[in-house]
């Protein structure tokens, strides 16, 4: 997708979400030591330091203040070698596309295998009930394609991949060192927890369902402690929380009591809230000096 149509998409996409109480993405700064995030929008990307080394998490929007906000968290864009990437659609890609500013075009990026084919023109992606395709993302970067749960290592840093299709086909949520689940858009966080992302922008709503059940049964039988963090409103580490209505897809056309977040912004395109300043003031104590 070209600059030109990620910027038309974010207009369309404040215009059609303001008011929904949809959108709840956490301002720039740290969950923890190892977990840092930036906003992008209403989207968040995740970098995850361990002995001295960070990854990234998803590449977000063609998002021109990327490297600045980086800074904010001390994060040099030329270090970072590795990208996984949950899928992709261009809020999560776009700063590895092919007409971003090419920072990252040195990195590999880790991809599922069945989501490649987007890039391959295998596959085409469709939202609002298959009625319209998106443009094609374009990626020149070196990839690693990955398979339902395989485990990878980068360094010391373990990760493992669980397919989760319906929102895209090929869609991999990423459990990180058995501690942290990054879910990209597998899971919408509401009022009262988490349901299947939301329909509108679906492949395919029950299957995504299906898979949401699945991967709940993946975690509850190996008992971790997660912090389990989404793409769009925030992390949890309430796994009951997260999976209090897999049964139940997020309807982004209409609110219900209880279900929307009335503590989300009005437009979560609205990123006024968003300074380095607040970073500072947040910072978990290891960090600070």
């Amino acid at each position: 997708m070209s600059k030109s149509d990620s910027k038309s998409q974010v207009k369309f996409m404040s215009a059609m979400f303001k008011g929904k109480e949809i959108f709840k993405p956490l301002n720039t700064g740290f969950i923890d030591e190892r977990v840092s995030c930036i906003r992008e929008y209403v989207a968040n990307i995740f970098f995850y330091t361990k002995n001295g080394h960070t990854i990234m998490i998803d590449a977000g929007y063609n998002y021109e203040k990327l490297a600045e906000k980086m800074s904010w968290l001390n994060i040099d864009y030329k270090d970072i070698k590795e990208i996984l990437v949950t899928h992709l659609d261009t809020d999560h890609v776009g700063a590895i596309e092919k007409d971003s500013e090419g920072i990252f075009k040195d990195s590999t990026i880790y991809i599922g295998r069945i989501e490649n084919e987007y890039l391959t023109g295998n596959k085409r992606r469709k939202v609002f009930w298959g009625l319209y395709k998106l443009p094609r993302v374009n990626i020149d970067n070196k990839k690693v394609l990955i398979d339902d749960s395989q485990v990878i290592f980068i360094g010391d840093i373990k990760i493992e991949a669980f397919i989760v299709p319906g929102h895209t086909w090929g869609h991999l949520v990423y459990l990180i060192d058995d501690m942290y689940l990054f879910t990209g858009d597998t899971i919408w966080f509401g009022a009262d927890g988490g349901y299947a992302f939301l329909n509108t922008l679906a492949e395919d709503g029950k299957l995504q369902i299906k898979s949401l059940k699945r991967l709940e049964e993946i975690l509850r039988k190996r008992n971790l402690n997660l912090k389990i963090i989404t793409g769009h409103t925030g992390w949890t580490d309430d796994i009951d929380f997260a999976f209090a209505h897999t049964d139940e897809i997020c309807n982004s056309l209409r609110r219900k009591p209880k279900v929307h977040d009335p503590k989300a912004p009005y437009d979560g395109f609205d990123e006024s809230g968003d300074k380095k300043e607040n970073i500072e003031k947040g910072l978990p104590k290891i960090l600070q000096k």
